[in-house]
């Protein structure tokens, strides 16, 4: 047997001889960090200039705070903040980013929007297609300025119809590739006065059944 005394030399050789397999994807995950995060800075000084924000595709789960911070001298006209992986909009976005006209959230995973977007005044499209909604929040219908509305693709199961009735600007809203309840379903073919884009209702099982 050998002595222990050789045991941590001997160790701390093998670890010079052979690194951590996880340090090379450490590195890597930190350099593509690196790169999302020079990414958003570029944007937002683009954003200073033409008054659109545009973080597509920035690997970011969330609107940093340092955003609000680099845009609070800029009346932004416009904010895209589609394919990333962004799961919660925060109440502050709304008051922070109030005189926008043009929001994308497409291809994300937020499910739901705070009551502040009703402080979104200016706001008149709206894109929220590919998201996990599973019903449409109420309050998006209360935004006085909003005209169109791209909420495809979720997994809306109900909204409140006769608030959509009553939405005081809204034209149309694309409601395709959803799983609409068949009583939402009938309401808003009722619907004449909006365009209302949903996609042909598959029966259920029981429908076809006859006695």
């Amino acid at each position: 047997m050998r002595p222990p005394s050789q045991y941590p030399q001997e160790i701390a050789q093998e670890a010079e001889g052979e690194p951590d397999p996880r340090l090379g994807a450490m590195m890597i995950c930190t350099r593509l960090a690196g790169r999302a995060v020079i990414r958003v800075i570029g944007r937002c000084n683009d954003a200073k200039e033409n008054e659109n924000l545009d973080l597509s595709d920035c690997q970011l789960m969330q609107v940093p705070d340092a955003v609000y911070h680099l845009m609070r001298h800029t009346e932004l006209k416009s904010c895209d903040l589609s394919d990333n992986v962004i799961t919660k909009i925060p109440p502050k976005f709304a008051t922070k980013f109030n005189l926008i006209t043009d929001l994308n959230l497409s291809h994300n995973q937020v499910s739901k929007l705070p009551d502040e977007c009703v402080g979104l005044g200016e706001l008149e499209r709206i894109d929220i297609s590919y998201n996990t909604f599973i019903e449409l929040p109420s309050c998006i219908f209360k935004i006085p300025k909003l005209r169109h509305i791209n909420a495809s693709n979720n997994s809306i199961v109900d909204l409140d119809v006769d608030c959509l009735k009553e939405a005081p600007s809204l034209e149309s809203i694309d409601l395709t590739n959803n799983p609409l309840a068949p009583r939402i379903y009938d309401q808003l073919s009722r619907v004449s006065h909006l365009q209302i884009v949903l996609s042909p209702r598959e029966k259920e099982d029981w429908e076809d059944l006859t006695i």
